[in-house]
Formats: C-alpha cells, structure tokens, sequence
C-alpha cells in the first residue's frame, strides 16, 4: 500500500500521535525533501534528514523548504521570518511550511527596524 506523504504531513500537522513515527519509518527509504523536512523536525537527531533533504531539494520550493526548517532548528527567528514570508508569499498553500513557522518561538521581544 502506498503512504500518502501529504496525508501524513497533514496528520502530522494536525497533531495525530502517531505521525512522528510513521513519518521516521517513512524517511528511511524516500527521498522526498518535504517528508524528509518532516522527518527532521520529529527526529532527535535532524541532521542526517535535513542534509538527505538539501540532496534531494531539486525545486526551488523545495530548497526554500529546507532552509526555513534549518533556520528553525538552528533556532535563527529573523532568518525563519524573513525565509518563511518570503517563501509563503510564492507558495501560500505550503502548509508545511506555514506549521514550521508557527512552531517557532522568539526567545525574545521582535526588534523593531532599523533606518
């Protein structure tokens, strides 16, 4: 039976329990760099899946996808920020992405801009 991989980032999303680790069984053997952002995101150990992610990222969205999740992890609020709208505002119906963005918290007040 084949796994539908944006019915599992949506179960995911919507906080089923066992996404997680359907999504890590999953991951060992796909290649695709959502499922595998996804996979980074639930993993103790991110690494290994982001860098499968950015070998498989072919599509700009794709890469975009990577990025932002790679801002996340390394907890880089103003680069999530800035990769997020920018990519959101390509791809409004990047729910993934959307979900990535909302996960993360600043640790500190936004700064205002600078002139």
């Amino acid at each position: 039976m084949r796994i539908d991989i944006e019915v599992l980032l949506r179960q995911l999303i919507g906080g089923d329990d066992t996404a997680p680790a359907a999504i890590l069984d999953l991951a060992e053997t796909s290649d695709s760099p959502r499922l595998l952002v996804a996979a980074a995101l639930v993993a103790a150990e991110p690494q290994p899946y982001l860098t499968r992610a950015a070998h498989s990222a072919t599509a700009t969205r794709d890469r975009q996808l990577v990025a932002l999740a790679t801002a996340h992890l390394n907890n880089d609020a103003d680069l999530l920020d800035a990769l997020a709208r920018d990519h959101l505002s390509d791809h409004p119906d990047s729910v993934l992405a959307a979900w990535i963005a909302a996960q993360h918290t600043r640790t500190g007040p936004p700064q205002p801009n600078q002139p």
